[in-house]
């Protein structure tokens, strides 16, 4: 029980360290600039109509890394650092929402497969809180709720690890065409590279974060049959 408590701490703590060396990334290179010149919109257009997809809007949005694909629209949702950079940041990131849309285009089974949990997993959200602090307190008298709320956290823990090749996949992609098409070149690439590894560990932690709380959550229902 104690060493479940220490892995979700651990976790917790590792989730913050990497979300900040992933913005010190995006800062750093987002004050390189690419010797194309190209801007992110530039780019991301530039890969759809390479993969032939020319149904695909290219918008800019607000905030910072607040970008990405939306299947439904079939947009590509740049911040505005992005959108108008002509950096590495702009290039990586702009590349890699692309990636998403390729996926799409080609059918790629696991984006399917977490488009088609999205709904259940937006559902299970809103309860899970309440069922989780609920099970704990009344766990005593009764388990069912604690289980109910193991189970919808399951699925969420399910789509943790099911982003994980998503987002990978579309990396590879991306790195693969801006090296291709050399969008980036000389230390570009590695910088590029660089820049989405540690965009794809944040996905990484989370899912394993993730699976430590669902492990610590069924410990307490095996505590409790015992």
């Amino acid at each position: 029980m104690l060493s479940l408590n220490l892995i979700g701490i651990l976790f917790f703590f590792l989730s913050i360290i990497v979300q900040m060396v992933l913005q010190s990334k995006m800062t750093k290179f987002s004050q390189i600039n690419l010797r194309s010149g190209l801007t992110g919109a530039e780019v991301a257009k530039k890969m759809l109509n390479d993969n032939g997809i020319y149904d695909v809007k290219i918008i800019s949005v607000d905030g910072f890394l607040t970008d990405h694909y939306n299947p439904i629209t079939k947009t590509v949702n740049l911040s505005k650092e992005i959108f108008y950079g002509t950096h590495i940041a702009a290039a990586a990131v702009a590349a890699h929402e692309c990636g998403h849309a390729v996926q799409h285009a080609r059918g790629y089974v696991f984006l399917k497969l977490r488009s088609a949990m999205v709904p259940i997993v937006a559902i299970g959200s809103r309860w899970l809180s309440w069922l989780i602090f609920g099970g704990l307190l009344l766990m005593r008298t009764s388990l069912f709720p604690l289980k109910l709320g193991i189970l919808l956290y399951s699925i969420t823990t399910l789509f943790s690890f099911i982003t994980l090749p998503v987002e990978l996949n579309a990396s590879n992609r991306a790195l693969a065409w801006l090296r291709n098409k050399n969008v980036t070149v000389g230390n570009e690439g590695k910088q590029t590279e660089e820049a989405l590894t540690w965009a794809a560990m944040t996905y990484v932690v989370a899912a394993l974060g993730s699976l430590a709380e669902l492990l610590r959550l069924i410990s307490f229902v095996n505590r409790r049959d015992d």
